[in-house]
C-alpha cells in the first residue's frame, strides 16, 4: 500500500470529536479507519488504586505517545497492529488487544493529537473540533457517569482539578496548528462535508 492519508482530529473533552469521526467514517466504505489516542493511556497498575483516581489523565505525559506514533507509522507502512485496550474504570491496560489493519485513510483522534510536534508532522490534515465550555462539561459528565462508572462528585472534582486547567494549558493552545476549526462540534454538517470533500480529493490523488 502507498502512503496513507492521515487526518488528525483534536479538541477538548466533550467537544464532539467522536461525532465528527463517525460522520467521516460513514461517508466512506472500507477506505478509512480510526486510531484513537484514548486507547494509549499509560498503564497505571504500578500505582495504588487511590493514586490512580487522582492521576492527571489530561496531561500529555498521561499518554504513551511513543507507542501511539509507532503504531501509526506501522499502519502507514501497510502493517497490521495490535491496538491496546484500556479500562477506564480501573485505569489499566487490559491483556487483550484490538487488531487494526491499514487503510488508505487513517483518522487520528484524541484531545491532544495536535499538541505533540512529532505527531503533528505526520498529519496531512489537521482539524480542531470546538464547542462551548459548558456544553463540553455536560457531555463529559454524562459520558463518565454512564460509560466509565464514575460518580457525579468525582467527575466534577476531576474536571475542576485537572481537566479544565489542562484544556487551557495544552488542548486549546493546539488549536493554532489546525488547518480547519469545526465550531459547534458534530452539529456542523457543512464543515464536516467540506472535510469529507477534501479527504475524497486527497484519496483520488493517492489513487492516481
Amino acid at each position: 500500500m502507498s502512503k496513507s492519508i492521515l487526518v488528525g482530529i483534536a479538541g477538548g473533552t466533550g467537544s464532539g470529536k467522536t461525532t465528527v469521526v463517525r460522520k467521516i467514517l460513514d461517508a466512506f466504505d472500507r477506505e478509512v479507519i480510526c486510531l484513537d489516542m484514548d486507547s494509549y493511556y499509560r498503564d497505571l497498575r504500578h500505582l495504588p488504586e487511590e493514586h490512580r483516581k487522582t492521576f492527571n489523565f489530561d496531561h500529555p505525559d498521561a499518554f504513551d505517545s511513543d507507542l501511539f506514533i509507532d503504531d501509526l507509522c506501522r499502519l502507514t507502512r501497510g502493517e497490521t497492529i495490535e491496538k491496546p485496550v484500556y479500562s477506564f474504570a480501573d485505569s489499566l491496560r487490559l491483556p487483550e488487544t484490538t487488531t487494526v489493519k491499514p487503510a488508505p485513510i487513517i483518522i487520528v483522534e484524541g484531545i491532544l493529537v495536535l499538541a505533540y510536534p512529532a505527531l503533528r508532522s505526520l498529519l496531512d490534515a489537521k482539524i480542531y473540533v470546538d464547542a462551548d465550555d459548558d456544553i463540553r462539561f455536560i457531555r463529559r459528565l454524562q459520558r463518565d457517569v454512564a460509560e466509565r462508572e464514575r460518580s457525579l462528585s468525582s467527575v466534577i472534582e476531576q474536571y475542576t482539578r485537572t481537566v479544565r486547567p489542562m484544556h487551557h494549558s495544552f488542548v486549546e493552545p493546539s488549536k493554532r496548528y489546525a488547518d480547519v476549526i469545526i465550531t459547534r462540534g458534530g452539529e456542523n454538517d457543512i464543515a464536516i462535508s467540506m472535510v469529507v470533500a477534501d479527504i475524497r480529493a486527497r484519496l483520488l490523488g493517492l489513487e492516481l
